[in-house]
Formats: structure tokens, sequence, C-alpha cells
């Protein structure tokens, strides 16, 4: 199963402030941008049969409203969260455990490419070696502190440069393979 990484970042690495809180980032609260891009957001989740995400992730999302991911199943990363709200679909479910052995759960129901998102999540499965792709789009703002994307790996973690592409409104989006 390949699990890929597709997040954006302030210029100085945050994907988050210390609180959580997303609105340096364009279109956080779900509004349109104004620039009519995705970012290749779509056709990336076109390619995309589990959506694996943190719990602080989930709680994030939960507070927009509107579950936005509707048949896709999703696992919610947590060992602390007894269940998921009843409100939520059947294809949303609570997973715990070792990165490796959360992917081989997934990749034994059939699932072949997950999309991992939140940033202990990432840090946890980068740190085991279970990440294939990283689309990281930097967004143009310093946010001088908040929550980094990486963290402490046990060694080095070299990627192969694939792409870089640059959009009008200072976006900057790279594309690695995990070696």
């Amino acid at each position: 199963m390949e699990i890929s990484v597709y997040i954006a970042t302030s210029l100085d690495g945050f994907i988050a402030r210390k609180d959580g809180s997303l609105d340096w980032l364009p279109g956080s609260d779900g509004s349109d941008d104004g620039s009519g891009e995705d970012y290749g957001y779509g056709e990336f989740m076109a390619g995309i049969d589990v959506l694996i995400m943190g719990r602080n992730t989930f709680e994030m999302v939960r507070s927009f409203g509107t579950w936005p991911y509707g048949e896709l199943r999703v696992a919610v990363l947590s060992s602390t969260l007894g269940s998921l709200p009843e409100e939520l679909p059947d294809n949303v479910v609570r997973m715990s455990g070792l990165p490796r052995d959360i992917r081989e759960m997934l990749a034994a129901d059939g699932c072949r490419h997950a999309y991992l998102d939140g940033g202990k999540a990432i840090q946890a499965f980068l740190d085991a070696g279970l990440v294939n792709r990283l689309i990281l789009t930097r967004v143009p703002v310093l946010l001088g502190e908040g929550i980094p994307l990486f963290g402490p790996l046990a060694g080095d973690l070299k990627l192969q440069h694939i792409k870089t592409l640059s959009f009008e409104n200072g976006f900057v989006q790279s594309h690695y393979h995990c070696l």
C-alpha cells in the first residue's frame, strides 16, 4: 500500500499555530481562496482509497461542520478516543497501533493508496519509513512558532525531488518520493 502526504506549511515549516489554528492558510475556513486553483488536490484525492488522519486533525475537520469526505474510507488514529460520534458515516473508523500495523491492517482490507494527514501521524509514519510520497505546499507566510510538520527521526530520510510548481499567489508546491 502506498502512503502519501499532501499538506501545506508556512514558509518556516509549521502546519498550524500552537493552538492548532489554520487562520493563516487561505481557504482554511472552507471558503474559496479566490484563486480558483485547487493546487492539484482534486486529482490527488481521485487516486486515494483511504484517508489516515490523526486525532487532532479529526477534531479540526469536525469543527468545520459538514463531514467533507463523503464515502471515502477514513481511519482516525487515536489510542484515547473511545468511540466516534454517531453522526459520522460508517466508513469512518478509529484505529490505534504502530504505523506499520495500521498500514498492514488497511492493506489487508484492500486499501492501495492512503492519504496521511496530521502532524503527529505524519511524523510517526515518516519515522517508521512508511511514507512513499510527500507533496508539500509552502504558503508565503512566516508564523515564527507553531506546530511543526517534521520532528525527530531515527535516521536520515532521503528524498528524491520529482517536481516543483509555483502559483501566482506565491504558493510553491514540491513533490518528493521518499527513498
